[in-house]
């Protein structure tokens, strides 16, 4: 097919937080330095922060070190914390909170701010643009393009394309964007990170990742429940069968910021992280400050937070993967996103200073070298053992630990915990596992799934090919109903998969539409038989502040 091709010094895949960072520096160094850059950023949502779902507390350690003026420049970090509360809940009506000695210091929140980081992505491409950075939103990089083992680009997604993938009325070929240097910044889980990881065996020798599914939804609450600046974390309860934990922020102009993170390691395939969310809300702890209130928005997205162990090598010919699409979450404070921010920025200054000696295609080794001498290693190593910690361990036991390892050995206890188990491999067949029922959604604190995804706007056009694509279409019959009762009805949060009875039976039913580019299906499903691909751009969530 012919297309069109544009040439660059940098294409960054991906307007997060980790790509629109490198964009930024990057942009930075080309001014300081006077050399002249051509550097995109493309973006499958319809805009900047469209698909962006972060909690979030956020640490300024590195938007400190990008735009140490960033208060003068309006970046929306305005709600300071003001208090940390941590509970462990024990049933649906009891709860413990815990002294601060009994917590790992890592989750305490001095100096950080409750924010919405679509609203700090799209003020980081405000920066990026007066930079000189060219953005395009609504473009999705559908393919590598790679050249003689070393990537040269990326190509993206054609438009008009019909459902058996024949062109419609205004079909659009996608362009080839050509680059000295590609960045994939796609977040958690990126369809092209996964290829070349693959491709490139980043992964050798390293810990299996390790993943979660994070729900967040919005709540308008009464004045007289608000406490603008409070921050609130739970474990235990609702996960008797699952490990992870709750959390609930309470932000400015009235609003909190409510949700669940479940691990992606559990067995029992009739558990429903959406379900285990909504039971969440009516323990008296979350209860108190959302009665009363109002619903707004609602989203999901997979979390990877394997850490160090994990962490796979991020170069390759031609390119280097940076923050969540590699997992530099740092899972011992529940946070990434200032650790994105820094692996772009880290990245930025290696790909500046091979551009200006004349490099292109190289792998770029220089970058694990700048990566291991920053304070984004040292977080990482110091976090090591908190995930296997919690996964071996247990929540109690695997937090006391975590505490004493935070608290007294600030990380650094000489052994290291690993935790070499697969996610998707976890699950147990239905026969071996009690059937788990949840309560009914009231509509009032609890939801159902399709009311949930109204209010992430999520939109695709209908009549195109399907981006959730199945390798055997005999699988969800034959192994995974049969082994699983097909666990893809319950851990998709968006209600795309159904089992649906026809005249010659049972049959997996995809509502792609619905998809809110959570990742979940392609990481969760025990055979790997689903693989999702990118939609034509702009299609997805659209979430306005999340």
């Amino acid at each position: 097919m012919e297309r069109e091709s544009m040439e660059f010094d940098v294409v960054i895949v991906g307007a997060g937080p980790a790509g629109l960072s490198t964009a930024c520096r990057l942009a930075q160094l080309s001014r300081e330095h006077d050399q002249e850059l051509m550097i995109c950023v493309v973006e499958k949502g319809s805009e900047v922060g469209a698909h962006i779902l972060s909690g979030a507390v956020f640490e300024p350690r590195a938007l400190n070190e990008l735009f140490p003026d960033w208060q003068e420049k309006g970046a929306p970090l305005t709600t300071q914390v003001k208090e940390d509360h941590i509970y462990l809940l024990k049933n649906e009506a009891d709860g413990s909170k815990l002294p601060g000695f009994m917590t790992p210091k890592t989750m305490h929140n001095e100096g950080n701010y409750i924010v919405s980081m679509g609203n700090v992505c799209r003020w980081l491409a405000q920066q990026a643009e007066e930079l000189g950075v060219e953005i395009f939103p609504g473009f999705a990089a559908a393919s590598l393009i790679i050249e003689d083992d070393v990537v040269k680009g990326v190509i993206t997604g054609d438009m008009g394309l019909d459902a058996k993938g024949e062109a419609k009325d205004g079909f659009m070929p996608g362009m080839e964007l050509r680059a000295k240097y590609t960045v994939f910044a796609e977040g958690c889980r990126g369809h092209l990170g996964k290829e070349l990881i693959a491709k490139f065996a980043l992964d050798k020798d390293k810990s299996p990742q390790h993943y979660a599914i994070g729900f967040k939804e919005i709540w308008d609450v009464p004045a007289d429940k608000h406490q603008e600046g409070l921050v609130v974390h739970s474990g235990g309860w609702p996960l008797n069968e699952a490990s992870g934990g709750g959390y609930l922020y309470h932000a400015e102009n009235g609003q909190v910021l409510v949700g669940l993170i479940v691990d992606l390691n559990y067995s029992n395939p009739y558990l429903s992280p959406f379900d285990e969310f909504q039971r969440l809300k009516h323990h008296p702890v979350y209860k108190q400050y959302l009665q009363g209130g109002k619903r707004v928005a609602y989203g999901a997205r997979a979390i990877a937070k394997g850490g160090l162990n994990s962490l796979p090598k991020m170069t390759f010919p031609g390119g280097l993967l940076v923050g969540c699409e590699a997992g530099t979450l740092n899972f011992a404070k529940i946070k990434g996103n200032h650790t994105a921010m820094k692996s772009g920025m880290l990245a930025a200054e290696t790909l500046f200073d091979a551009i200006k000696s004349g490099g292109e295609g190289q792998d770029l080794q220089a970058y694990a070298e700048k990566l291991s001498a920053s304070w984004l290693f040292d977080e990482l190593y110091r976090s090591r053992n908190f995930g296997p910690a919690m996964h071996k361990f247990g929540t109690f036991w695997g937090g006391a630990f975590n505490t004493l390892e935070q608290n007294w050995f600030a990380g650094k206890l000489p052994v290291t915990l690993r935790d070499d188990s697969v996610d998707h491999e976890q699950l147990k067949d239905k026969g071996q596992c009690q059937k788990l029922t949840y309560p009914k959604p009231d509509g009032v604190l609890s939801f159902d799934k399709l009311s949930s995804v109204f209010l992430s706007n999520t939109n695709h056009e209908e009549d195109q090919p399907c981006h959730l694509q199945l390798k055997d279409n005999t699988i969800p019959i034959s192994v995974n109903l049969a082994r699983f009762d097909e666990p893809a009805q319950r851990y998709c949060p968006a209600g795309v998969y159904e089992i649906v009875e026809e005249s010659d039976g049972p049959k997996l039913q995809i509502n792609a539409q619905n998809c809110v580019h959570c990742k979940t299906c392609d990481i969760k499903d025990p055979t790997q038989n689903i693989r999702w691909v990118v939609p034509e751009g702009t299609g997805g969530p659209n979430y306005p502040n999340m």
